[in-house]
């Protein structure tokens, strides 16, 4: 088994709940339990040298010359997260399936929900860096579709955004602080970057490289000043909540700082930044937990100063501090996950979670009150449970401030008031839902969840009680495991006995639960101080007003620029085209070179040019009679097809043809509902300064060309000339650039095509605009289907499909390939529409382009992974020479199935397009025109 298996299988298995629909919410729960099972097959079947203190890297070539690589890590720290994510996502599947109800989209939450665990895995089995930023950003990505699923609650959808936006920004922050460590440690791998730790905390640009990665840290992680959106995602259904605060999303920032604890960790300004933010954020985060009414509010509010605590202890920046730090990221996700599925079983079965109302639930639900009473108790940090543990090991560290004595006292006292604080806001959540009186205005009599609710929770709580009371035996195991590979060196020694005698961590935890007792007992006293003394620090409300001001004035900015008039547009970008030519031309140490006469230059290369320029000037002149303006536009094609046959570059001049025709074809096509003549809507002065803009535009190009035609190329062509049969299995030295050499700029373009067929497919579904009359303001022609047009098409349509297909094939060794095949054929198509109509052709032609599309990009980049099973990076091709009898050398190459690929691509785009504006112009039939316009046939379609 592969370690790719552990993200992939819940990626792939990710897609396909969809099949599961609002009514099969025991398939799609069983499929994602299942998923997540396989993966946890998956897991333990390679961890075998992680737990036995070793490093399992499996790396596959991506794009090896920008350091970026498919490598995934599996080491003792990777492992602990792996099986936390997955544990505790098979809990919550089960705990989902009780939860949810019938009416909600569950195939979405499912897939969204595997999608969420796919990124979190992601993250933590990462070995480039710059593989775990790109699925960093996935988990922003995911968390904000789980934050937003009741995505019909403006509130839902306003935290989400929160939340997208504090973590997305930290994750831009993150991309410029790896980019700058990768190129200080000399590569983007963990390994490389964590030995090269010295020379990082030593190089000049170590605060910057700090600084970038703690924001995106701080960001992720909800630290001070940024942990606001973390208690605005409550808005989220409680398995999210239960899932995002204990195992996935914010877990993911104290996961990168144990990571890169090695390399960045024992600096005075590390000690402060992380320090200094995890203690405000403690203090913060426990303060105002004991002022939220909101039984997750509360939770919410915890988890922000636990999530403090941990960075705090990894900020000390000492080797046993680390290790607390992993100990209580342990601890927090299995007490934090309970609390938050308690919380919501309380919501389910009462219909609130407002805890003035929450009154004496013990009575109707002593089972699970019981349950979240023990797991509260963990979090403040109770003997004999697992909190308490990591909290006494968290006092000890904040005494051992070595040479920063400065911070002798404030961070043992910090530490015994976060514990007051825990303790009150522990004994709150305890007393105030399940005792205190009775329930007051619930919307329902409350009652037990269904048993096997329960279950999730019962399993969690058990392991508090076990690590609690049996930690040698329960986690000491895994804790080493995991904290071996985040300290430097030898692993400190410790000891997780449940008693050390009357020291002075003995006494700090003593007077954290005698001072949160007090506390709670004065709690009346204490809201009171509150409401009246302590201002509102409402985050949320100032992220609200930033990004409102924000959106005004990118508003503003987008009135000024973008006023509709294409006109406007094309002259801002000329003008800042201009001004960077002008720079560069200002800038050159040697402008004025003349280029050399080419064998190219003669008598029929300036008549082609002079061609050349009539068009241009000709589609300028009658620029507003848009139907000569169009064919004009297609002489200036023609005439740069020529020039490419007159250079000897056939390949270009058959695909300047090919692409001529089509877009003419399509642009006379849309000339159907637009208006013959274009009005004059420029002024004397408007035009005089469009054609000053222009003019100089022009000149700037021909300088630009005639700059480079005196530069010397050196020697990248003849170094294509000389690799393309040998290194690509080619003659035809266009086509193995495009396939092989420069093939994932090729795989870009493909893709960006398909996103313009589907973009164009987006906006014509639904439009409707009346068809444009002719000069005379006449309308169409009711005979759109001409007999000679309809006879000669329907004979070329096999032969166009040959001759693409010769073309696809001859591609590699003879002017040809996919792009110019797919062309053709996409011809051939439009053809077939214009003589006969669309749904003629749709009902002869049963294709659907989209899936043609999909198939196109699917091969394509299949191709460019099949050089993987070979052990060759991504789009590496392979060829072969065979000589089978009859047929004498027949050469084989895998770029052929790229070439299939953007085949593929090109007849699924352009088809796509042109079908929609056939769908576009049976719309328009029988809206537009009057009776006596019609055609008599009914099924007849305009246009075509």
């Amino acid at each position: 088994m592969s370690l790719l298996a552990v993200v992939l299988l819940p990626l792939l298995g990710a897609l396909l709940p969809m099949i599961g629909g609002h009514r099969r919410l025991r398939a799609t729960a069983g499929w994602a339990a299942a998923v997540l099972g396989a993966t946890v097959v998956a897991t333990l079947s390679v961890a075998g040298a992680a737990r036995d203190g070793g490093v399992l890297v499996e790396r596959w070539s991506w794009l090896p010359a920008a350091g970026l690589d498919l490598a995934l890590r599996l080491d003792g720290l990777s492992l602990l997260f792996v099986l936390l994510v997955l544990g505790i996502g098979l809990l919550i599947v089960l705990y989902a399936f009780y939860y949810l109800p019938e009416r909600a989209p569950l195939h979405r939450f499912y897939v969204l929900f595997l999608l969420f665990a796919a990124s979190m895995l992601g993250v933590v089995l990462s070995e480039n860096l710059l593989l775990l930023v790109l699925f960093w950003e996935l988990t922003s990505l995911s968390s904000f579709l789980l934050i937003g699923f009741w995505n019909l609650d403006p509130s839902a959808r306003q935290s989400a955004r929160m939340a997208l936006v504090v973590t997305g920004g930290g994750g831009l922050a993150l991309l410029a602080g790896v980019l700058l460590l990768g190129s200080v440690a000399g590569g983007y791998d963990l390994t490389t970057v964590l030995a090269a730790g010295e020379a990082v905390r030593a190089d000049p640009a170590y605060p910057w490289i700090l600084g970038l990665i703690l924001l995106g840290v701080f960001t992720k992680s909800a630290q001070f000043p940024f942990h606001f959106w973390l208690p605005r995602a409550m808005s989220a259904p409680t398995p999210v909540s239960a899932y995002l605060h204990s195992a996935t999303m914010v877990k993911a920032g104290v996961f990168l700082l144990a990571r890169l604890f090695p390399a960045l960790a024992g600096t005075d300004l590390w000690f402060v930044l992380v320090t200094g933010a995890g203690l405000l954020t403690l203090l913060f985060g426990a303060f105002f937990a004991l002022f939220r009414h909101d039984l997750k509010g509360l939770l919410a509010y915890s988890t922000v100063s636990h999530l403090g605590l941990i960075t705090m202890l990894f900020g000390l920046g000492t080797p046993l501090g680390a290790v607390a730090g992993v100990f209580h990221i342990i601890n927090h996700a299995i007490f934090k996950a309970s609390l938050f599925m308690a919380a919501g079983i309380v919501e389910h079965e009462t219909g609130s979670r407002d805890m003035r109302k929450l009154n004496g639930l013990f009575g109707y639900m002593p089972h699970t009150a019981l349950l979240a009473m023990v797991a509260a108790a963990a979090m403040a940090g109770v003997p004999l449970l697992n909190g308490f543990l990591s909290k006494e090991m968290f006092f000890a560290e904040t005494l051992e401030t070595g040479l920063h004595a400065a911070w002798g006292l404030l961070l043992p006292a910090g530490a015994v008031l976060s514990g007051v604080f825990a303790l009150a806001y522990s004994l709150r959540f305890i007393h105030d839902v399940f005792f205190n009186g009775e329930p007051v205005g619930l919307s329902k009599t409350p009652h037990e969840p269904p048993r096997y609710m329960r279950v999730p929770i019962e399993v969690l709580v058990a392991l508090c009680l076990l690590v609690g009371i049996l930690p040698g035996l329960t986690v000491a195991p895994w804790l080493a495991m995991a904290a071996e590979q985040v300290v430097p060196g030898r692993l400190p020694d410790f000891d997780l006995a449940i008693w050390h005698g009357l020291t002075p961590p003995f006494f700090m935890s003593l007077a954290a639960l005698v001072g949160g007792v007090l506390l709670y007992t004065a709690r009346q006293r204490v809201y009171r101080w509150h409401d009246r003394l302590v201002p509102q620090l409402d985050m949320q409300a100032w992220f609200v007003r930033a990004e409102a001001a924000a959106v005004r004035g990118g508003g503003r900015v987008t009135r000024w620029l973008e006023n509709g008039s294409l006109q406007r547009y094309q002259l801002l970008f000329l003008l800042a085209v201009l001004a960077l030519v002008g720079a560069g031309w200002a800038a050159a140490t040697r402008p004025f070179l003349v280029p050399e006469a080419g064998p190219g230059t003669g008598p029929s290369a300036v008549l082609i040019a002079l061609g050349l320029a009539l068009g241009a000037g000709a589609t300028v002149v009658l620029r507003r009679r848009r139907f000569l303006a169009v064919l004009w536009l297609g002489v200036v094609g023609l005439g740069v097809a020529l020039l490419f046959v007159r250079f000897a570059a056939p390949d270009l001049a058959l695909t300047m043809l090919t692409v001529e025709l089509v877009t003419g074809v399509l642009l006379l096509l849309a000339l159907y509902f637009l208006p013959q003549r274009s009005p004059v809507d420029s002024t004397p002065p408007r035009r005089l300064r469009d054609a000053a803009v222009a003019g100089l535009a022009g000149i700037a190009v021909g300088g630009l060309l005639w700059r480079a035609l005196a530069s010397d190329p050196g020697r990248i062509g003849p170094e294509f000339l000389e690799r393309s049969l040998p290194d690509a299995g080619g003659a035809n030295v266009v086509n193995t650039i495009l396939v092989d050499f420069r093939g994932f700029d090729t795989l870009g373009e493909i893709t960006v095509l398909a996103i313009a067929a589907v973009g164009v497919l987006t906006m014509l579904r639904g439009f409707l605009i009346p068809p444009g009359p002719d000069l005379r303001g006449r309308r169409w022609d009711p005979d759109v289907h001409p007999l000679v047009l309809v006879t000669i098409s329907r004979g070329l349509l096999p032969l166009a499909l040959v001759v693409s297909l010769f073309l696809l094939v001859r591609g590699h060794h003879e002017p040809g390939g996919g792009f110019v095949a797919g062309l053709v054929t996409g011809m051939a198509l439009i053809l077939q529409y214009l003589a006969s109509g669309s749904r003629w052709t749709r009902d002869r032609l049963r294709l659907r382009y989209r899936p043609v599309l999909a198939a196109g990009l699917g091969v394509a980049t299949a191709t460019g992974v099949l050089a993987w099973t070979w052990g060759e990076p991504f789009l590496t091709a392979a060829h072969a020479h065979l000589h089978p009898p009859l047929l004498g050398d027949l050469g084989l190459t895998t770029t052929l199935l790229f070439d299939i690929g953007v085949y593929l691509t090109v007849v699924g785009a352009v088809t796509l397009i042109l079908a929609e504006l056939g769908r576009l112009g049976q719309k328009l039939e029988g809206r537009f025109f009057p009776a006596h316009d019609q055609p008599e046939d009914e099924g007849r379609e305009w246009p075509w």
